[in-house]
C-alpha cells in the first residue's frame, strides 16, 4: 500500500481531501495529516510517505519550502508532491516545477475525479521509478559499504585488491590527500524516543551530514552504526578549516533534528590505503571530545595520547577477514578469546578495550547483510540493546560484553554458514552472466564481491559442478554460440567481444567444451 500525507492549515480542507479519496481503489493507507509545514516535515522524516498533498501557503514552513527541504534531504522524487492552490497562487505553483512537483490542483475546482486522476498519475510514476531501480541496487550498496569498512580498518589484502574493487564499484581516488573524521550522534530526547524514531532521526542526521560535507568539498560519509559515522574528506583544507566545516554542519543538524555530535579529526594522509591510519587517529581524537569541546583534532592532542587511546584492529586482519567473510565461528571465537585475554592482562586500558569492542561491533553491523537487525535481536533483552557497550565502565565489563557477543554471533555463523556460501556462488554466477562480454579473471570477480580469490575458488570447488575458470569459460562459449549462430560475426570478432586473449585461445576452449572448432560449428546446418 501507498502512504499519503495531507497538509493544510484549514481542518475542513483536510477532511474534504480525505473524504474524496477512494483508499481501497487507490491502495492507500489511512492518510496522516498536518496543519503546517514544520509538522509535515517531522511526519515525512518519521514515516516516509510516498505522496504528500499540500497547500502552498501555510504557517511556519510553506509548501515550496517544504518541497525544497525534502529535495535536499531525500533526493529528486522522495516523496512525490501534489500542490493545492488558489487561483491567485497559480504563479507560485509554476515555481514548484523546478522542484519536480508532480501536479497542482486548484482548490475551488477540486473533485473526487480530479483528485483521483492526480493521485493515480503519481502512483503510476512511482511504479515506473521503482521498476527502473534494479534489484542489484541494494547489493551494490552492500558492496560499497563493505568496501569502505575494509578501507577504514586496513583489511585489504593488497593494493591490487583495493584497486580492483574500487574500479568495480566505480570509485575514484584521485585526490592527493585524505582526512577521516569520526563522529558520535547525541540527542537530549533520546530516552523518550521509540527505537523506530531513533533510527529515523539518526539516519536522517547522518544523511544530512554526508550531503552537507559534500557541498563543502569532495567527501564520503559512512554510517558505522546507528549513532557513529565517519566522513572521509578528499583534499587537504587544513585542520582549522575542517573544524569550521564540521561546526557549521553540527549547527545545521541540530537546527533540523535537535541532534548534536562530537567528532574527532584524524591525520591527513597522501594515499587512499592510508585512510585507515587517519580513521584510527580520528577515533583517538573522538575519545577526547566532549560537550564543551565537541570537535577535537588528533594533531592538537598531547603526544602521550597518540598511542594509547585507539586499538589497531589491523593486527587481527586475517582473523577478522576470515571470520566475517566465511561465517567462520571458530575464527570469530578465537579472535574474541584473544582480545579478552589481551585486555585481562591490561585491566587499565579501558579506552583501548572499548575501541576494540566498538570496531568489532561496526564490522558486524556493516559486513553482515542484516547486521543492525541481527545485533538488535541478539541484545534484545539488554537495556539499550547492542549500544549497551557504551555503558560499560571498566575493562572487565567490556570483556563480558565481548564474550556474550562472541557466543551469540558464533551461533548465528554456524546456522548461516552453508546457506551464505551457496548464496555467494549464486550471486557470482549471476554477476558472470551479466558481465559475460568482459574479461573475468578470478581476482577481479573476487574483488567485486569483497572476498579473497582463494576463498572464491574454494567455494566454486565445493558448491558448483565446475571450478571458477571452467564455469566462466562454459558461460562464454554458450554466449559465443548465440553470437556465431545469429549475428554473422567472424570467429576473431566473437573472441574479442567475449574478452578472450586471442582467437586461437578462444578456438581451443571452444573445441574442448563443444568437441568441434568454432569454424566447424558455423558450418553446421541450422534447423
Amino acid at each position: 500500500m501507498y502512504k499519503l500525507l495531507i497538509v493544510d492549515d484549514e481542518p475542513l480542507v483536510q477532511v474534504g481531501v480525505r473524504s474524496m479519496l477512494n483508499r481501497s481503489k487507490l491502495d492507500i493507507d489511512e492518510p496522516d495529516t498536518a496543519s503546517n509545514g514544520r509538522a509535515a516535515l517531522d511526519i515525512i522524516e518519521e514515516k516516509h510517505p510516498d505522496i504528500v498533498i499540500t497547500d502552498i501557503k501555510m504557517p511556519l514552513i510553506d509548501g515550496l519550502e517544504l518541497v525544497r527541504l525534502c529535495r535536499e534531504r531525500y533526493g529528486d522524487s522522495d516523496p512525490h508532491f501534489i500542490f493545492l492552490t488558489s487561483y491567485e497562487e497559480f504563479s507560485l505553483a509554476r515555481q514548484a516545477i523546478v522542484y519536480g512537483v508532480s501536479d497542482y490542483l486548484v482548490k475551488l475546482e477540486l473533485s473526487p475525479k480530479t483528485l483521483e486522476d492526480a493521485v493515480l498519475r503519481v502512483i503510476e510514476d512511482i511504479k515506473k521509478k521503482r521498476a527502473l531501480q534494479p534489484a542489484e541496487h541494494s547489493l551494490a550498496k552492500t558492496f560499497r559499504d563493505k568496501f569502505f569498512i575494509r578501507l577504514l580498518n586496513n583489511l585489504f589484502e593488497s593494493e591490487e585488491q583495493f584497486e580492483l574493487q574500487s574500479r568495480e564499484l566505480g570509485l575514484s581516488f584521485s585526490s592527493s590527500a585524505y582526512t577521516c573524521c569520526t563522529g558520535y550522534l547525541n540527542c537530549t530526547d533520546i530516552d523518550s524516543m521509540t527505537y523506530d524514531r531513533q533510527l529515523s532521526v539518526f539516519s536522517s542526521s547522518i544523511n544530512m551530514i554526508g550531503e552537507l560535507s559534500e557541498k563543502y568539498m569532495p567527501s564520503i560519509c559512512i554510517a558505522l552504526d546507528m549513532r557513529h559515522f565517519a566522513v572521509i574528506f578528499c583534499g587537504d583544507p587544513g585542520t582549522n578549516k575542517l573544524h569550521d566545516i564540521l561546526s557549521g554542519i553540527c549547527e545545521a543538524v541540530f537546527k533540523y533534528y535537535k541532534v548534536n555530535f562530537t567528532c574527532g579529526i584524524g591525520t591527513t594522509e597522501p594515499h587512499p590505503l592510508a585512510i585507515g591510519e587517519s580513521y584510527r587517529s580520528s577515533r583517538m581524537a573522538l575519545v577526547q571530545s566532549s560537550e564543551e569541546d565537541p570537535i577535537v583534532s588528533f594533531d592538537n592532542l598531547p603526544a602521550d595520547r597518540h598511542t594509547h587511546d585507539s586499538f589497531n584492529m589491523g593486527l587481527f586482519k586475517d582473523s577478522l577477514t576470515k571470520a566475517f567473510e566465511e561465517y567462520d565461528s571458530d575464527e570469530l571465537s578465537g579472535l574474541i578469546d584473544n582480545l579478552c585475554n589481551l585486555f585481562l592482562e591490561h585491566p587499565n586500558d579501558f579506552v583501548q578495550a572499548l575501541d576494540a569492542a566498538s570496531s568489532i561491533l561496526y564490522l558486524a553491523i556493516s559486513l553482515l547483510p542484516d547486521g543492525e537487525d541481527l545485533l538488535s535481536d541478539i541484545f534484545s533483552d539488554t537495556p539499550d540493546g547492542y549500544r549497551s557497550l557504551y555503558r560499560q565502565n571498566n575493562v572487565e565489563q567490556i570483556i563480558r560484553w565481548l564474550s556474550f557477543f562472541g557466543k551469540k554471533m558464533s551461533a548465528v555463523f554456524d546456522e548461516r554458514r552453508n546457506d551464505h556460501k551457496n548464496r555467494i556462488v549464486s550471486n557470482v554466477k549471476k554477476y558472470i552472466s551479466e558481465h559475460i562480454h568482459e574479461k573475468l579473471p578470478l581476482e577481479k570477480v573476487a574483488a567485486a564481491f569483497g572476498i579473497s580469490p582463494n576463498y572464491l575458488s574454494q567455494l566454486f570447488g565445493k558448491y558448483s559442478d565446475l571450478g571458477f575458470s571452467e564455469y566462466v569459460n562454459a558461460c562464454k562459449i554458450r554466449e559465443s554460440k548465440e553470437l556465431l549462430a545469429t549475428d554473422n560475426y567472424k570467429v576473431y570478432e566473437v573472441a574479442d567481444m567475449l574478452g578472450f586473449e586471442s582467437s586461437f585461445y578462444f578456438s581451443k576452449v571452444f573445441k574442448r567444451i563443444e568437441g568441434i572448432a568454432p569454424t566447424e560449428y558455423l558450418n553446421l546446418p541450422r534447423g
